[in-house]
């Protein structure tokens, strides 16, 4: 079968596809996916540039994220059938509760062979139906940014209706969390450097925008639209080059979650966090009864993912590259098959 193969750390020029790989069975308690469509995340920049802290296998097929039909089950497998519209779970294993060091060994396209080939097999536990109004495409962007944006705003950042939330950058996980925060009836405030961006993000719901580029005391800016409060929940993806104006954006006793570093590094003073009994908190995606919470809600109300571009299975190094641009809005997905039937099985 064809595959995707890291042969080297060095960046989209590591990818190479293969069609030497065979095409893998289902053994006992295993679910065989022919896969529809993947989707690319900043994790996966840092997986084939050699930067991924967990570390990764050589030769690994990359990708967290993807999206297909079930063709076969092994002995065993009760909840999935032939014909299933399914997606892989970022971490292979961690059904609920708290993660623990052994549950994030498990993480597709690091540690464990990804998404990015014809055919996968996974666990049973590592496999959910995907909610049925979305196309192959639309799933394929739940399992990493979706997931990690519900658990920010949903299940960490507790959000309420009322509450505020500060996003920054428009990137998956930020359009994910403006859409599950507005689904629980919070007011949203997104800082970007593209007033083109931002202006998108007030037609998906953002109700204050902010240049950073233009303001770049946006923490500033961010107060003052709360009238001196400042935010209920931040949702960090910047890193060390941005937190410190994130403590300063949150209202005392409130919640910033930790995701990204695509600021970079820096140095905080926590005084400025105990002092105002603010609570800080990684989140590392989230689990499988995480994913499912996600799902009951992007079904129950008909949410639908932003895809920013879609590429060929072919065109994947054009896929790392556009990413690495940094121009997109919304989620980059490449195509793996142009098969569009859908199944009909949900399990709610």
């Amino acid at each position: 079968m064809k595959a995707y193969e890291l042969k080297e750390m060095i960046g989209p020029d590591g990818l190479v596809m293969t069609s030497e790989r065979p095409e893998p069975e289902a053994g006992p308690g295993e679910v065989k996916i022919k896969v529809h469509a993947t989707s690319l995340n900043f994790r996966d920049l840092l997986v084939a540039g050699g930067r991924y802290p967990v570390g990764t296998n050589s030769s690994i097929v990359p990708l967290s994220d993807g999206a297909g039909e079930v063709v076969a089950v092994g002995a065993g497998v009760s909840l999935f059938k032939i014909g299933d519209r399914v997606a892989g779970t970022f971490f292979q294993g961690w059904s609920g509760g708290a993660i623990s060091a052994e549950l994030s060994a498990n993480a597709l396209g690091g540690s464990v062979n990804g998404m990015l080939a014809e055919y996968v097999v996974l666990p049973e536990g590592g496999v959910i139906h995907t909610p049925p109004h979305l196309t192959y495409e639309e799933a394929a962007t739940l399992p990493c940014a979706g997931v990690t944006a519900w658990n920010a705003v949903v299940e960490a950042g507790r959000v309420r209706a009322g509450d505020t939330v500060l996003l920054l950058g428009t990137g998956g996980v930020s359009l994910f969390a403006l859409q599950f925060a507005k689904l629980h009836g919070a007011h949203v405030i997104i800082a970007s450097s593209s007033d083109e961006k931002l202006a998108r993000a007030k037609a998906l719901g953002a109700d204050t925008v902010i240049n950073y580029r233009t303001t770049p005391e946006w923490d500033q800016e961010v107060v003052k639209a709360t009238g001196g409060r400042g935010v209920d929940i931040v949702v960090e993806v910047g890193g060390g080059g941005t937190l410190e104006k994130s403590i300063k954006s949150v209202r005392v006793g409130g919640f910033i979650a930790i995701i990204g570093v695509v600021a970079g590094a820096g140095q905080i003073d926590p005084r400025s966090i105990i002092g105002r009994a603010i609570r800080l908190q990684g989140i590392y995606v989230g689990s499988h009864e995480t994913f499912a919470s996600m799902n009951r809600a992007v079904y129950s109300t008909g949410l639908k993912p932003v895809i920013g571009r879609t590429f060929a299975f072919e065109e994947a190094q054009q896929a790392y590259e556009y990413q690495t641009g940094g121009s997109h809005f919304g989620k980059i997905v490449l195509t793996v098959c142009d098969k569009t039937l859908r199944g009909d099985t949900w399990n709610k």
